[in-house]
C-alpha cells in the first residue's frame, strides 16, 4: 500500500509541475508575438524533445548527443519559467527572445531528427556459460578371467638338405708362348703410354681373342 501512495505522489507531482511549466511556455510564446496555436505547440514542442532526450539516456549506452538535446530542452522550459516570473516585461520582449522563441521549431525538429536516427552500436550480449558435456556412467567393469591354453606342440624338425656340390672349377686354358709373348708387350706398351695396367677387356680388344682367353693371359701377366 505505501507503494502506491508514493507513485501516486509522484505522479500528482509531475502533473503540477508539467501544467505549470506548460503555462510559463505559453505565455512566453504569445508575449514574444505566437499568437493563437502556434503559443500553444510551443510548449508541447519542448516537452515532446524533453522526453524524448531522456529516454535515449535511458535505453542506449553512447548518450552524449542525448544530454546535449536534454540540456538544450531543459534550458528553455527553465528560460520561460524564469522569464514569466518578472525577469522580463512580457509586454515589451527584447528581439533577441524573439529571435530565439521564432528559431525554436526549426531547432526541435532537427534534436528530434537526430535524436530518432542517430545510429546506436549494438548491446554486446554475455556470452552463454559453457557446459559440461554429458557424459554416461561407466559400466560395471567386466571380472578378470583368466583362461589357460593348452601347450601348442613342437613344430617338427626341417629336414636336412644334403649339402650343395663345390662348384667344378673351370678347365685351364692353354695360352700359346708366342700369343704370351705377344700379349706381354701390348701389355708394357699400354702401361707405358697410360701408365695403367691393362685391363682384360683392353686386351681381349687389342688381341681379339675370346674372353676366356684373354682373362687367362691377364692372370699370366699379373
Amino acid at each position: 500500500m505505501s507503494r502506491t501512495i508514493r507513485m501516486d505522489a509522484v505522479l500528482v507531482q509531475a502533473v503540477i509541475a508539467g501544467a505549470l511549466s506548460f503555462s510559463h511556455l505559453h505565455d512566453l510564446a504569445e508575449a514574444a508575438g505566437q499568437d493563437g496555436w502556434k503559443a500553444w505547440a510551443y510548449p508541447i514542442s519542448v516537452d515532446l524533445l524533453l522526453v524524448a532526450a531522456w529516454r535515449r539516456m535511458r535505453t542506449h549506452a553512447d548518450n552524449r548527443p542525448a544530454w546535449v538535446w536534454f540540456v538544450i530542452a531543459l534550458t528553455a522550459s527553465l528560460g520561460a519559467n524564469i522569464a514569466t516570473a518578472g525577469m522580463l516585461d512580457l509586454g515589451d520582449v527584447p528581439p533577441w527572445l524573439r529571435i530565439l522563441v521564432a528559431g525554436w521549431p526549426a531547432l526541435a525538429f532537427l534534436g528530434g531528427t537526430l535524436l530518432a536516427h542517430t545510429p546506436t552500436a549494438p548491446a554486446e550480449t554475455e556470452p552463454a556459460p559453457a557446459t559440461a558435456p554429458l557424459t554416461a556412467p561407466d559400466p560395471d567393469p567386466a571380472p578378470d578371467v583368466t583362461v589357460e591354453r593348452a601347450p601348442e606342440p613342437a613344430p617338427d624338425p626341417a629336414p636336412e638338405l644334403p649339402p650343395a656340390p663345390a662348384p667344378a672349377s673351370a678347365p685351364a686354358i692353354a695360352v700359346p708362348p708366342a700369343l704370351l709373348d705377344h700379349a706381354r708387350k701390348v701389355a708394357d706398351t699400354h702401361h707405358a703410354t697410360t701408365g695403367t695396367r691393362i685391363t682384360t677387356e683392353t686386351l681381349r680388344a687389342r688381341l681379339g681373342v675370346p674372353a676366356p682367353l684373354a682373362a687367362a693371359i691377364t692372370a699370366q701377366l699379373a
